[in-house]
């Protein structure tokens, strides 16, 4: 057996584009501006419906905001589609000690009494505006951490046709993008093949959103020390 033994196939989004209008019955020679144009839009609105779906693994970094005594509210990049995991970083001994800080809604962070409270913060409100915002409490009391990090979605890139550009996607989530544009076209160029199309791209979805996961192993267990008491 023969193989290319390379890895290399990235498909400009001119070449993905081609391909979904072919899916909707449409061939190369027929294809005009307007259909470009609306292959552009089409491209871009998929790509915000993928990151509103849920946690793009390829899209995920980590944030570092240096905090402030007396300071409870920090700037979040617009870019931010939602904070996973957040921690203080707390200077110890010559070294930095991570420690977990947990979410919490608008509502409960209103029923705090005292929101200028200072000392060590244990949570964090993601107010999630047009110039999103991440409040700490308590306040940062200016000795007990230096830093909030956390692990954020950021919204894929833009896509454009111009110079070969490729799409922000993994290898993986190709055949996915594929008939998920091809859907949004036919809607468009040849409404009667949508429903049809609709089926193969909520599959292709599901096929690739299954492998869009952390392969860790979690277990949960009841807490029965209580029962065997002396």
């Amino acid at each position: 057996m023969t193989t290319s033994g390379t890895y290399t196939f990235d498909p400009s989004l001119g070449e993905l584009t081609l391909y979904a209008f072919n899916l909707c019955q449409l061939r190369n020679t027929s294809l005009t501006q307007e259909h470009m144009q609306s292959a552009r839009m089409a491209t871009n609105m998929l790509l915000a419906t993928w990151s509103n779906k849920g946690v793009n693994l390829w899209a995920v970094d980590l944030v570092t905001t240096p905090v402030t005594q007396g300071v409870s509210t920090y700037s979040v990049d617009p870019n931010t589609v939602m904070i996973l995991d957040a921690y203080m970083v707390t200077p110890e001994s010559g070294s930095n000690i991570d420690r977990v800080i947990l979410p919490v809604s608008r509502s409960e962070y209103a029923t705090y009494p005292n929101k200028e409270q200072q000392g060590f913060p244990t949570v964090y409100w993601f107010d999630r505006l047009i110039n999103p915002t991440v409040t700490l409490w308590p306040v940062p009391d200016g000795g007990s951490t230096s830093a909030l990090k956390y692990y954020r979605v950021r919204r894929l890139q833009d896509a454009g046709m111009a110079n070969g550009q490729t799409v922000e996607i993994p290898y993986l989530w190709l055949e996915a993008f594929a008939f998920g544009l091809a859907y949004r076209l036919a809607m468009i160029w040849n409404p009667q093949l949508a429903p049809v199309l609709k089926g193969e791209a909520k599959e292709a979805y599901d096929v690739a959103a299954e492998q869009n996961i952390e392969q860790a192993s979690q277990f949960i267990s009841p807490q029965i020390f209580g029962y065997y008491r002396p």
